[in-house]
């Protein structure tokens, strides 16, 4: 065999193989964007028995888990939509430090497939959950659309921005989220086309444009999940009023420092919306 038709095998091996992993990275793509813990599998208590369990039905019928922690005298409400793993039960203390920080009620829900919430995991089941935990606090709660808090952290951003686009509230909430789910995927495995085959977009930066309100985005500067550029360049695209607070040493999994609820709390109360 000359050289030239050993070299002519060995790309067209290579590109079997680039095409196999390229396969294999879609067959595989929601076990790698989610990552669902069910209630059997770990489930934790919550943290006060302030905490009432609450069922919801999505659009699609499917039954929709949630915590609701009310904060007695407040008019307000902050829904809260947490990232890709785990369940609501994981981010107990997370609801309670929300509640008592902001002085607002709290509603968080698990997306489908996650603890006691049924079906699976996707970007429009996130949607529908999210659609029906607003209409939740807004018809059954009577919570007016210029006192919901609309928080996303993580994967959570993403459901946030899509809700914030299509709702009235008072204000979006963003922690360590990103622009896309494709440009995350991109900047994981740079040499696969992650941004043109990925179904799961989470396409913030071209929604949070039509989120007429307040957005307030904070970001660790050491991120090693979700790049500190990602939250800039969301930040960047977001109308006015906004702020950004950049969280010196801070990882994806890390807690969030008091001193970003207290620049949340002085940017709402900036903005607080007119009686």
């Amino acid at each position: 065999m000359s050289w030239r038709r050993r070299v002519l095998r060995g790309l067209r091996l290579a590109l079997f193989a680039y095409l196999g992993v390229v396969v294999l990275l879609m067959l595989l793509e929601n076990w790698l964007v989610y990552h669902p813990v069910k209630a059997t599998s770990q489930w934790e208590a919550p943290p006060t028995p302030e905490i009432q369990d609450i069922d919801l039905t999505s659009a699609d019928g499917a039954r929709v888990h949630g915590w609701w922690l009310p904060c007695p005298g407040s008019k307000s409400a902050l829904l809260y939509f947490h990232g890709n793993a785990g369940n609501l039960s994981w981010r107990g203390k997370s609801v309670v430090k929300l509640r008592d920080q902001l002085g607002v009620s709290v509603l968080i829900v698990d997306y489908p497939g996650y603890g006691k919430s049924e079906g699976r995991p996707s970007e429009q089941g996130c949607y529908q959950c999210a659609d029906a935990a607003y209409a939740w606090v807004k018809d059954e709660q009577a919570i007016a659309p210029k006192n919901i808090l609309i928080y996303g952290k993580s994967l959570g951003g993403g459901v946030a921005v899509h809700l914030a686009s299509r709702n009235d509230h008072r204000a979006l909430i963003l922690v360590k989220t990103f622009t896309s789910a494709p440009e995350v995927g991109g900047r994981m495995f740079p040499w696969l086309p992650v941004r043109w085959i990925m179904r799961n977009r989470f396409a913030s930066i071209d929604r949070i444009t039509d989120c007429g309100r307040p957005v307030f985005i904070a970001h660790g500067d050491v991120d090693e999940i979700i790049p500190f550029p990602l939250g800039k360049k969301l930040f960047e695209a977001a109308g006015e009023p906004k702020h950004f607070y950049s969280m010196p040493g801070v990882r994806h999994n890390d807690a969030i420092p008091d001193e970003m609820f207290a620049e949340l709390k002085a940017f709402l109360t900036k903005h607080a919306p007119e009686d």
